[in-house]
């Protein structure tokens, strides 16, 4: 539908016209009408239009279906032969359910308990009124006004009914209104003005209640996409995630359990920041408590130990946690209790926290990504896998991995990189 042909059906009108009867009388969709609109509206005043909004009732999906079909009720008594249903037959048909839960309100039915075959179904009554499909019919043809609210509601729980906003356009002739539209330009061009011609042009106001471009706003932190990214590859690789809910640790478990001296400088002030209030943890297994303090002064498991007075209460103390490592220890002792292994792979990303100088590149807290695997025979090369495959979906591919020492870890591993962009290795 053309913007002119708006026009010339605006022309005739004395008043006006609504977009509804517009679109009806022109036999186009209401949303084409509303298109012509807003076109003319961006011409000038050439028309004017009111928005309107109106509420009318129309019939649902199944709505439809019972006005075709008849009501669920209706079609049950019409299924009911004179010597009877069985009831597990009816419940069979689609609308048997419904059907007979509402016969038997209308009292259309009856049920025979005494037969042998199963509970019967006959009819009570000899015909039936289906005033269900006599209403739906009226609302179909626009006479929902003849039914009172309480009916319209009890249609509208059984979902057959349902009340819907329409928005229309009340248009009327503007003060510059013509059947025939002058093109208005939009730009003033180099073109137009070496002519001269832009004095014969028309010109589309500006509108200076336009809204702007919006603003790109609300992305991810970028510390949080790659969090969520590296979370996504663990998953994908079988991982499960730990459970790193408490930034609050006791010293056993962030240090003692992973077999670091109580006199360990990590173990300072100057590095951990210790609490007040809880100060003390005491619920401990004491099995484990013990095994973990004889392992550090006395040795064990091919360890010499550290040949020293292990104290309890050193333990105890209750720290922010300096690393995620005290919980694969906790994930750890929870495998080891378990009557039949079964290989696990746990990962977790989450909070750590150091007492350190805060400037501008260093925080007292960041995050820490940490994976574990247990599993019987595994060498050197599975942990290679394990990290070739990580890097491979970062989209690192050409990888080194080379010996290296640390205190907490043997055997230990440098992983380098291949960077395309820059032709380095990082």
């Amino acid at each position: 539908m053309s913007p002119i042909a708006l026009l010339l059906g605006l022309e005739k009108a004395e008043d006006g016209v609504d977009s509804l009867e517009l679109s009806s009388s022109l036999g186009v969709e209401h949303q084409v009408v509303v298109g012509a609109v807003k076109s003319l509206q961006s011409v000038g005043e050439v028309i004017s239009a009111e928005q309107r909004s109106s509420k009318h009732w129309q019939l649902t999906e199944e709505g439809v279906e019972i006005s075709e079909l008849g009501s669920h009720e209706a079609r049950v008594f019409e299924c009911i032969p004179v010597e009877g249903l069985l009831q597990s037959e009816l419940m069979k048909l689609p609308f048997g359910k419904i059907g007979f839960t509402k016969a038997m309100s209308n009292k259309w039915i009856r049920v025979d308990k005494t037969s042998e075959g199963g509970p019967l179904i006959f009819r009570s009554v000899q015909t039936i009124v289906d005033q269900v499909r006599e209403k739906l019919l009226n609302v179909l043809n626009g006479k929902d006004a003849e039914l009172e609210e309480k009916e319209k509601s009890e249609l509208k729980k059984r979902r057959l009914l349902s009340e819907v906003t329409v928005k229309s356009y009340w248009i009327t002739k503007g003060s510059s209104f013509s059947t025939t539209i002058t093109k208005q330009e939009t730009e003033l061009t180099p073109e137009m003005i070496v002519s001269g011609n832009w004095k014969d042009n028309k010109f589309k106001p500006y509108n200076f209640e336009a809204m702007g471009v919006p603003l790109d706003c609300g992305h991810l932190h970028p510390l949080m996409k790659v969090r969520t990214q590296f979370r996504q590859i663990f998953l994908e690789m079988g991982f499960t995630e730990m459970p790193t809910n408490n930034f609050i640790e006791s010293s056993f478990w962030n240090f003692d359990s992973l077999f670091q001296p109580q006199q360990h400088p990590a173990r300072d002030q100057h590095d951990t920041f210790f609490l007040s209030d809880p100060a003390l943890t005491l619920d401990f297994p004491q099995d484990y408590l013990q095994r973990v303090k004889k392992v550090h002064t006395e040795g064990g498991f091919g360890s010499q130990g550290y040949k020293y007075e292990w104290k309890v209460e050193e333990a105890q103390k209750n720290i922010l946690r300096t690393h995620t490592t005290a919980v694969s220890a906790r994930m750890l002792y929870k495998l080891a209790q378990q009557e039949k292994f079964t290989p696990v792979k746990y990962f977790s990303i989450d909070r750590v926290f150091r007492n350190e100088t805060l400037d501008a590149t260093h925080l007292a807290e960041f995050h820490q990504i940490e994976g574990v695997v247990a599993d019987y025979d595994l060498t050197l090369g599975d942990l290679m896998g394990v990290l070739h495959q990580f890097f491979t979906k970062l989209g690192i591919t050409k990888l080194r991995f080379k010996p290296a020492y640390n205190p907490y870890t043997e055997p230990s591993m440098e992983v380098f990189s291949y960077h395309e962009g820059t032709q380095s290795q990082c």
